[in-house]
C-alpha cells in the first residue's frame, strides 16, 4: 500500500532522472578523474599534472588551477600559461591515452586508475599505470601492451569501470 499515490508524471520524472544519472555515470567513466570538480564545473584528469609538460619535457609536473583548460568534459591543469596554450592548439596532442586510465589495465579490458608518477612518454604519446610494478610490466613488451590496449579501447570505453 502507497502512503501517496504515485502519478505519471512523477514515474516518468524518475525514469529520466535514473536514465540521465547512468549516462553521466557512463560518460564520466571514458575519462579517469579525481572526485569532485574544479572551479571550471568539470572533474580533473590526470591527478592536476601538467600533460604538455609530459610530453614536451618528459617530466611530470603539478598543473594550477590558474591554469585550466577543459576538453571532451574534463579538466587539465597547467603549470604555465604557454603550456595551457599549447595544450589548446592541440588537445589531442596531449591528452593521457586510453582516458587517462592505466594502460596495462586497459590491455586487460579493465579500467584501473592511472597514476601520473608512473608515466611513460612513447612516441609523443603519455601513457600512465597504476604502480610501479604494473609499469614493469608494461616495459616487458610496451608495443604488445599498446596494441591489445588500443584494441581492448574500442569496446570498453564507454563502458563503467565497475562493469568491466
Amino acid at each position: 500500500m502507497y502512503l501517496f499515490k504515485p502519478t505519471k508524471a512523477m514515474i516518468g520524472a524518475v525514469a529520466v532522472a535514473a536514465a540521465l544519472s547512468a549516462a553521466s555515470a557512463q560518460s564520466a567513466d571514458e575519462h579517469n578523474t579525481v572526485p569532485g570538480l574544479t572551479y571550471a564545473g568539470a572533474p580533473l584528469a590526470l591527478h592536476g599534472v601538467d600533460p604538455v609538460a609530459f610530453i614536451q619535457l618528459g617530466n611530470r609536473i603539478d598543473g594550477s588551477s590558474k591554469h585550466i583548460a577543459v576538453h571532451d568534459g574534463v579538466a587539465y591543469y597547467f603549470a604555465t600559461e604557454e603550456n595551457l596554450q599549447a595544450f589548446e592548439k592541440a588537445p589531442a596532442t596531449f591528452v593521457p591515452q586510453f582516458g587517462g586510465f592505466c594502460t596495462f589495465g586497459v590491455s586487460v579490458a579493465k579500467k584501473f586508475d592511472g597514476d601520473p608518477r608512473y608515466a611513460v612518454v612513447r612516441d609523443d604519446k603519455l601513457y600512465v599505470f597504476l604502480n610501479e610494478d604494473v609499469l614493469r610490466e608494461f616495459q616487458k613488451d610496451p608495443r604488445g601492451t599498446i596494441a591489445k590496449a588500443r584494441e581492448n579501447w574500442k569496446r570498453i570505453e564507454h563502458s563503467a569501470a565497475a562493469s568491466l
